[in-house]
């Protein structure tokens, strides 16, 4: 028999977001991984308010949001806030009722100096490896670096020589897209700085022009894939060094041993393999062997068998960068800064390892 559509609807009908996500959808570990850290975090959430006053919206939830904007490719606070009042998917995740409103965008830009003041993004990373931890998720010995350019919420036009003063700037012809003329003047980060981003700096990779960027380094674990470790700084030239040896003693005093490091031949130098040889670490690094000059590695590391098994892994770690960039929405900054960017790279590495953990970890009896 034909069925027919009904006019009116029912007058009350009493349903949960819960009851409507499939029972086998990945979100739900995910959401229980990212509940489970958060209750760790409760106490850095209760210094981070004032006893008093009228309630705000949860910290946790606002955090869980910026997942979800990672997670789902969502491009925007404003353009999440509005999916939110109709996504019922959105509204599990976030513990929020049919009948709750969603929260407006501008409650993220003012949360957003207590979550960097607190160092939340970086707490609830480092909780979310310490979940890959437990599982036995992480290699404990070999380990895999790598940089990329996250492109700044800024453009090149932007760029003025140091020396002016704002006073002696001339006005545009036309403020929403300035003609700027750069024939003849040659532009350098020590000689030029964004009006817009000042932290940004002027980069280029694989051929393409220079662009404002900032510089993402990742620390891989070489089993599962998992990133252990992010750090955000300024585009200079040995920034990828610098970020590497960092990141390699900032495991060392969470008191991770690492054996060998793999990287790809642009570390082949000498100012990163001899601090990081001090370490104790074996670099299993790509030689980079030209006309002009021969590899720092001979055949002493290379010879080894670990040597290739250690080269096909840390192919891997561009697997994280291109999530990061063409799910996670990090391929451009939505902030200006460093500390901002940093803040946002926390979250999608944290959102990264989250989908991996909820595939690689054995489900729950």
């Amino acid at each position: 028999m034909r069925g027919e559509r009904r006019g009116q609807v029912s007058m009350l009908t009493l349903m949960s977001p819960e009851r409507l996500v499939p029972k086998d959808h990945p979100i739900r570990r995910i959401k229980a991984l990212a509940d489970a850290q958060l209750v760790q975090l409760s106490g850095v959430f209760d210094r981070m308010y004032a006893q008093g006053g009228r309630p705000s919206i949860p910290p946790e939830a606002l955090l869980k949001a910026k997942l979800l904007m990672a997670l789902y490719t969502v491009r925007s606070e404003r353009q999440f806030c509005e999916q939110l009042q109709y996504n019922l998917l959105y509204r599990y995740f976030l513990d929020l009722g049919l009948d709750e409103r969603p929260f407006d965008a501008s409650t993220f830009a003012k949360n957003q100096r207590r979550v960097l003041q607190a160092d939340v993004a970086r707490r609830f990373f480092e909780g979310v490896v310490a979940q890959a931890q437990e599982a036995r998720l992480l290699s404990a010995e070999h380990f895999t670096v790598d940089g990329t350019l996250i492109e700044a919420w800024a453009s090149v036009k932007t760029l003025r020589p140091r020396e002016e003063r704002p006073e002696d700037r001339r006005p545009p012809e036309d403020p929403g897209n300035a003609t700027v003329d750069w024939h003849g003047e040659r532009r350098s980060n020590a000689t030029h700085v964004s009006t817009t981003d000042p932290e940004a700096k002027l980069a280029r990779r694989g051929g393409q022009g220079a662009k404002l960027c900032f510089s993402a380094h990742v620390l891989m674990e070489n089993r599962s894939g998992l990133c252990v470790d992010v750090s955000v700084a300024a585009a200079t030239g040995e920034a990828e060094w610098d970020e590497a040896l960092r990141l390699v003693a900032r495991q060392r005093s969470l008191g991770r041993r690492i054996r060998t490091l793999g990287a790809d031949k642009g570390y082949d130098v000498a100012r990163f393999l001899g601090p990081l040889r001090a370490f104790g670490v074996t670099p299993h690094v790509a030689q980079q062997i030209t006309r002009r000059r021969a590899s720092h590695l001979d055949a002493r590391t290379t010879r080894h068998p670990g040597y290739a098994r250690s080269q096909r892994a840390r192919k891997r770690v561009e697997e994280i960068f291109g999530w990061m960039k063409t799910v996670g929405g990090l391929r451009k900054s939505r902030y200006r800064g460093v500390q901002r960017t940093a803040l946002a790279t926390y979250v999608v590495a944290a959102a990264y390892n989250l989908l991996r953990i909820a595939k690689l970890a054995p489900v729950p009896a």
